[in-house]
């Protein structure tokens, strides 16, 4: 929904977190979930509270 929200590919997405598009992918798919260095990332990116990140 994040990455939706800015119409970012998963491969944009990836890059401006600094991660692979594969491991954004398995974050999208609950495969995996990203650790805290990545979650401030995120945050910052999207400009969101980690409140407002949601992984099931």
């Amino acid at each position: 929904m994040l990455r939706a929200s800015k119409s970012w590919t998963q491969a944009q997405a990836a890059k401006e977190i600094g991660v692979s598009t594969e491991t954004w992918g398995n974050w999208e798919r609950k495969r995996s979930y990203p650790d805290v260095p990545n979650i401030s990332k995120i945050e910052q990116v999207f400009n969101v509270a980690y409140d407002d990140i949601i992984f099931l």
